[in-house]
């Protein structure tokens, strides 16, 4: 991705920033307990002060202070959730009462209520963010996958967003939760880097302790876009992954993999058809898995001779009610889907992007029970 379109993007990102924190502190300054606690300068101080505090706490990673930059930089991640959810809790008062116009003596209160029914659901989502990734089972008939390769088992990674907010304590468990699934083939759909080289690496060296028989492959999204391609690139391939950039390659006699670079950090977004057919072309005869970070472009894919597809990027939201806003910018956001003969599998996010946040959405590893369809046409019919 370009300097200038990160350029665009992060001031875009920070003007909805300052648009959903005058909004709250707005409306917040009417609630009567807060009106009358709180001096109406010192009040727009404190928005003021939340507004700046996640750049800040970037900006202070970026000099190397770890034992300051991480705990503010947890803190202020942790407001970029709950600011969400403050956010989504008066406007849905704002709709019930039709901006005050309804109840007008009564909403004032109403709004309180739901700022303080806001800081109880993000504390669950704290909670929630902190449990380990649940594990689902898929069982995916593979079009072209020979009988010797029947029950195969696949692990689905994605959305591991390792940063200075993870720790290797994480990384460990799920290093060993992974191995503990056995799996034959291990693929990660991206969004693996997201945070400085010096912090992530030792990461990184714990992800090696991943065993798969046929390797674990990997796709860049877009978040290793943001922290550079070249260094993400380096540093997955460090971790023990084979990256597929705009690639095919064969792991097993009838079982091919391929992945694609992010589509949304691609410079030219135009060119996502012709790359995905492309890749696809360069597969050979037998059953094909595809990687593409984001859910899009699936018809192509099915079209191609794709079997399954794995995508993340959505995190299912991550936080409640960011799933509804999610499904404006993609029809399909979780869970699996068929496309013709082809299977989608989109997994929730194993890691949580910004803060340690998850509502109703957990995170997930997939696994994936390879089958054939030439071992179930030659298996026995079974009486009931």
């Amino acid at each position: 991705m370009s300097g200038a379109r990160i350029a665009v993007f992060l001031a875009n990102v920070l003007a909805i920033w300052a648009g959903m924190h005058f909004y709250v502190f707005w409306r917040a300054s009417s609630v009567p307990w807060i009106a009358s606690s709180c001096p109406r300068q010192a009040w727009w101080w404190l928005g003021l002060g939340l507004w700046a505090s996640y750049p800040l706490a970037r900006w202070l990673q970026s000099l190397h202070t770890p034992l300051v930059a991480t705990p503010f930089e947890f803190l202020a991640s942790t407001w970029v959730g709950t600011l969400f959810i403050i956010f989504a809790a008066l406007l849905t008062v704002e709709v019930l009462t039709l901006g005050g116009y309804l109840w007008p003596q009564m909403a004032p209160s109403l709004r309180g209520w739901a700022i303080a029914g806001a800081l109880l659901l993000a504390v669950v989502a704290l909670v929630q963010g902190a449990r380990p990734a649940s594990v689902i089972e898929h069982e995916v008939r593979l079009p072209g996958l020979p009988k010797s390769a029947d029950g195969k088992v696949l692990v689905v990674l994605s959305d591991l967003h390792l940063s200075s907010l993870t720790t290797r304590n994480w990384v460990k468990s799920l290093v060993q939760r992974v191995n503990d699934l056995r799996p034959d083939l291990v693929m990660v759909a991206g969004d693996v880097i997201d945070g400085r080289e010096e912090v992530v690496r030792p990461m990184l060296d714990d992800l090696r302790q991943i065993h798969a028989p046929l390797g674990m492959w990997a796709v860049t999204g877009n978040h290793d876009f943001y922290s550079g391609d070249t260094t993400s690139a380096r540093l997955i391939e460090f971790g023990g992954m084979k990256l597929l950039r705009d690639a095919a390659a064969p792991v097993a006699p009838g079982l091919w993999v391929a992945g694609v670079d992010d589509l949304t950090a691609r410079p030219d977004r135009t060119q996502s058809t012709t790359v995905v057919r492309s890749v696809l072309r360069q597969t050979g005869p037998g059953a094909v898995i595809f990687a593409c970070h984001t859910p899009e472009l699936m018809p192509v894919a099915a079209e191609c001779g794709a079997g399954l597809m794995l995508s993340g990027h959505t995190h299912n939201g991550q936080i409640w009610p960011f799933n509804f806003l999610v499904h404006l910018r993609y029809r399909y956001i979780t869970g699996r889907h068929a496309f013709g003969p082809m299977t989608l599998l989109i997994g929730n996010g194993t890691g949580t992007w910004g803060p340690r946040m998850r509502l109703w959405t957990p995170g997930q590893i997939l696994r994936v029970t390879l089958r054939s369809a030439e071992a179930e046409a030659r298996e026995p019919q079974k009486e009931t």
